[in-house]
């Protein structure tokens, strides 16, 4: 089962769909077509299959880098609408995610950097491998982490989003679990029965109950509406006009340090 290029989709008998990002010589960056293969995803593929948990992994040696330094350069060098259709496909793909009425597991190995931490926020468990390593990269290409803001301060609150939004810095799984981006973590040989372990419960529950649930617990959760979402767009919009932004991601492009390194 597979109708996507930047995704590679299985389902078995038992409804457990897996959703691996399959870009892994990009290090599964989220570029526009990963972003739209996302989207469908979450739109369609669970009505169609009849699906009762989703697990979404990456392949290669990291699950998600962030964005694809290629799409956003290109966001820099377009117009004003079009970098408001671009940051609206990216925050629209995350909220569909995070809204899909099965229960998501994350299961993250080497790393998740910038908009890939986005994507371990809008799932419902996560269990990364004791080694990944975790960074809101953003702010060091000059960038902000701006359509995944919701989701990373719905998951950690805004306390412990400050310790690590804004400085750009690498940390360790155990600090991930700290801050609640992830549930726990395990040695990589005792992963795959993990995620088994978390999927098992929900073979044994209401599917409607389940969706239900989680559409509950999310309405009393930290508002993520249109007008967020909104504003978080116009955010990205206005970070991919500055100067930093384009002197971030040509300095990383170009291998060298920004003007303010």
């Amino acid at each position: 089962m597979n109708y996507f290029e930047t995704l590679k989709l299985d389902i078995d008998m038992r409804g457990v769909l897996t959703v691996t990002l399959n870009l892994p010589e990009k290090k599964n960056a989220l570029s526009a077509e990963m972003i739209a293969d996302l989207t469908q995803v979450a739109s369609f593929v669970v009505s169609e299959t009849k699906s009762r948990v989703m697990v979404l992994r990456g392949a290669g040696d990291i699950f998600c880098a962030g964005g694809d330094l290629g799409w956003m350069k290109l966001q820099i060098e377009s117009d004003r609408d079009g970098r408001i259709a671009e940051a609206r496909r990216l925050a629209y793909m995350l909220r569909k995610i995070n809204e899909m009425p099965i229960p998501v597991i994350g299961a993250v190995h080497g790393g998740a950097f910038g908009g890939g931490i986005g994507m371990v926020c809008v799932c419902d468990v996560v269990i990364a491998e004791t080694g990944t390593k975790f960074g809101l990269t953003e702010t060091r290409l000059g960038l902000i982490p701006a359509t995944i803001s919701p989701y990373v301060i719905a998951r950690m609150g805004e306390g412990k989003a400050r310790r690590v939004f804004m400085s750009a810095r690498i940390f360790t799984a155990k600090e991930a679990k700290e801050l609640e981006i992830i549930s726990d973590y395990v040695p990589s040989q005792e992963m795959d029965a993990r995620i088994e372990a978390e999927i098992a419960p929900y073979l044994r529950t209401a599917p409607q109950a389940v969706a239900m649930s989680k559409a509950l617990a999310r309405s009393l959760g930290p508002s993520i509406d249109d007008d967020v979402i909104e504003d978080t767009i116009k955010c990205l919009a206005d970070t991919w006009e500055g100067d930093e932004a384009c002197e971030g991601i040509d300095a990383f492009l170009e291998k060298r340090r920004p003007s303010w390194a």
